[in-house]
């Protein structure tokens, strides 16, 4: 029994953002990267002026849809790491806990997840937190790994870590947070090889892919909003986190001589 909750911690624990960087500054990670974004613009729905928030290691893709919005944060989960985003410019980005995130109630437009709700703890407390936070008619675009998909399987590109899931799974989890599903996508037909013959054949995987087994794509993305008619029962609840700043210094105690 012990061994086997070792395993569930494990499979759980975040993808370390030195390892996530390394894959999206790899060749393999630059053709994932241009297949989701392009999966994404085909259901981004452009809020003009809007409030974007990008939840666990999107710095991928914030670049691409910055310029359209208000402001834009990239909240990075503590067990992951963090790194400074934009590369040049005063920072946007912020450490944090998913399930208490810094900001005020219906404050945000618009919440991209990506590498985010498969590492989540509780992912019901995280999508509650997330409901919290965003405006009345506010969206949320999630991008998971698909369970029936190979990169799930894969342990050697960030996709293979965490808790994968099944479109119904994500559905299912959505409307019990008080979220409507809307418009869905899917990304990934190619294997996750590092072969420059198979990266090469990237286009045409995902042309017969989508034609022929949309349900095996390496990532689903799914759009909802924010439902308002339902109430959420609301807890009071003591915060269980412990914060510990890991680079202050701990001192040694000195004495002075007289």
């Amino acid at each position: 029994m012990k061994s086997n909750r070792a395993l569930i911690t494990f499979a759980l624990m975040h993808a370390d953002i030195v390892d996530l960087r390394q894959f999206y500054h790899s060749d393999l990670g630059r053709i994932a990267e241009h297949s989701i974004a392009m999966a994404l613009s085909s259901l981004w729905v452009r809020l003009p002026q809007e409030r974007l928030v990008g939840l666990g290691y999107v710095v991928p893709f914030l670049d691409r849809f910055q310029p359209d919005t208000e402001r834009t944060f990239a909240f990075m989960p503590a067990g992951q790491g963090a790194v400074n985003w934009p590369v040049g410019a005063l920072s946007s980005t912020a450490l944090i806990f998913d399930e208490e995130l810094p900001l005020p109630d219906s404050s945000i437009d618009r919440v991209l997840m990506v590498h985010s709700l498969e590492f989540a703890e509780s992912p019901r407390e995280t999508l509650k937190e997330l409901w919290r936070v965003l405006a009345p008619g506010g969206r949320l675009v999630i991008v998971v790994p698909n369970r029936r998909g190979v990169w799930a399987r894969m342990e050697h590109t960030p996709f293979g870590s965490g808790r994968p899931y099944s479109r119904g799974q994500l559905t299912s989890l959505l409307r019990e947070t008080n979220f409507t599903p809307g418009a869905t996508a899917e990304a990934l037909f190619f294997p996750p090889s590092k072969l420059r013959t198979m990266m090469s054949l990237r286009s045409v995987f995902d042309r017969v892919g989508r034609a022929l087994w949309p349900a095996f794509s390496g990532v689903i993305i799914v759009e909802a909003q924010k439902r308002l008619y339902q109430g959420l029962p609301v807890a009071a609840r003591a915060s269980r986190r412990v914060f510990v700043p890991v680079l202050a210094p701990h001192g040694v105690p000195t004495t002075r001589s007289r």
